[in-house]
């Protein structure tokens, strides 16, 4: 089979280097790519943002399969644009990609069907966000309905905090249209887990959980990024607990998709907060989420073009994922001041250190080819994965391969997997 990879991050690596192991795959296309899935893809010069160029692309070169990393393709209909042509390709249609597209559409649907969530309100009007937030118990959250890159949520401890967050967001435009509506929600305390699943429109499989660090800062400081680093599986994701999300949360979201006639074909991805009064939805995405994908892929023991398959053709029910009983720590190593101002270009060093090492992967998120080697391009730069038979040797592996990659003005969390 001849397959389109459509991305240019560290998740999308991680993709190019789990279908690379596919006996299926022929050949692979990365449109754009990166430094790092060069080694496994030929990079094609088209951004994921075009889509019909992507679409001639994939016409013109008889691509049997395309797989849509990222969201923002989602959510404009390339999927759509793509079964037009004739042309497979797996990821969610334009009508279901709007659970991630929307915030606001997804907190009315977890309402409308009784998902558990955090209690919310959303706002088109400034001042009437504003004045709600008079009332309303700290902290509380804002979130931009549309796509920020992960970043458009704010956790406000105050009014006046949250009284500047309404205005960066609705106001500023700190996040672009993403911000023309506003969700406000109830803050939530408990452990976040992220959990990824394989979808046909009928039938779900969950995939390994995740843990996620979004904030900049070791301790959780800092803004929020698009993620500093992950680890999997959870220790506190237990049998029972993906039992109540099966049937409280995983499938319930996968009938009302339905119900909605917005049938959900690709991966799901669940953010979920794990309270005392039990585990409820943070938030959908409409893809494999960055960086989790770099900690679950090398955990997965199932041909992933296989599963791809089965869920375009809706005979996912025949497929038993499996995964390795170890453990994967992915640390990420961003330019000095992501998410805000960062400057690029730098030579990365040390790479060599770990190409085909067993248990060590280096999956490109910020990197392009420069004259004198590979150099940064990026706020997050690489995503520092290995495996160790539980979290704690898994840890001690990502780190040490971490300290063994060097760039300047490089920065990372000290603080992953530290449980």
């Amino acid at each position: 089979m001849k397959i389109l990879i459509v991305g240019s991050g560290g998740r999308e690596h991680a993709i190019a280097w789990k279908v690379s192991q596919s006996k299926l795959a022929d050949k692979i296309y990365c449109a754009p790519g990166n430094a790092g899935i060069a080694e496994y893809a030929e990079c094609v010069d088209i951004k994921s943002t075009e889509l019909e160029k992507l679409a001639y692309f994939a016409e013109k070169e008889q691509i049997d399969l395309t797989i849509i990393g990222m969201d923002a393709p989602l959510v404009a209909g390339i999927v759509d644009i793509f079964e037009k042509k004739g042309l497979r390709v797996f990821g969610p249609r334009k009508n279901a990609a709007i659970i991630e597209g929307s915030k606001a559409f997804s907190k009315d649907l977890m309402k409308k069907y009784h998902i558990p969530t955090a209690g919310y309100e959303t706002f088109d009007n400034p001042d009437k966000a504003i004045s709600y937030l008079k009332n309303s118990d700290y902290p509380m959250v804002l979130k931009a309905d549309g796509l920020a890159l992960g970043k458009g949520v704010l956790i406000c401890q105050d009014f006046e905090e949250a009284k500047a967050g309404v205005k960066a967001i609705m106001e500023d435009k700190q996040f672009g249209g993403a911000g023309d509506r506003l969700v406000i929600e109830e803050f939530m305390t408990g452990r976040e887990v992220s959990v990824l699943a394989f979808c046909d429109g009928t039938n779900i499989k969950t995939m390994t959980s995740a843990q996620d660090y979004k904030r900049a800062k070791d301790g959780d400081k800092g803004l929020n990024t698009g993620g500093m680093g992950t680890f999997s599986p959870s220790p506190y994701y237990t049998e029972e607990i993906h039992e109540y999300c099966m049937n409280h949360i995983y499938k319930p979201t996968m009938d009302a998709m339905k119900m909605e006639g917005r049938d959900f074909v690709g991966i799901l991805f669940f953010g979920l907060m794990l309270t005392e009064k039990g585990p409820k939805v943070l938030e959908y995405n409409a893809r494999f989420g960055d960086p989790e994908t770099q900690v679950v892929l090398p955990r997965m023991k199932n041909d992933i073009v296989e599963v791809f398959e089965a869920c375009i053709e809706g005979r996912l029910e025949d497929i038993q994922l499996e995964f390795e009983d170890n453990a994967a720590v992915c640390v990420v190593l961003a330019s000095e001041g992501y998410p805000e101002y960062y400057e690029k270009g730098y030579i990365i060093h040390g790479l060599e250190n770990f190409k085909n090492k067993e248990g060590y992967y280096v999956f490109h998120a910020g990197t392009q080819k420069g004259l004198d080697g590979i150099v940064t391009n990026g706020g997050r730069v690489l995503g520092i994965t290995a495996t160790g038979t539980n979290l704690k040797e898994a840890r001690k592996h990502a780190y040490e391969a971490a300290g063994c990659i060097d760039f300047k003005n490089k920065y990372m969390r000290n603080d992953i997997a530290k449980l």
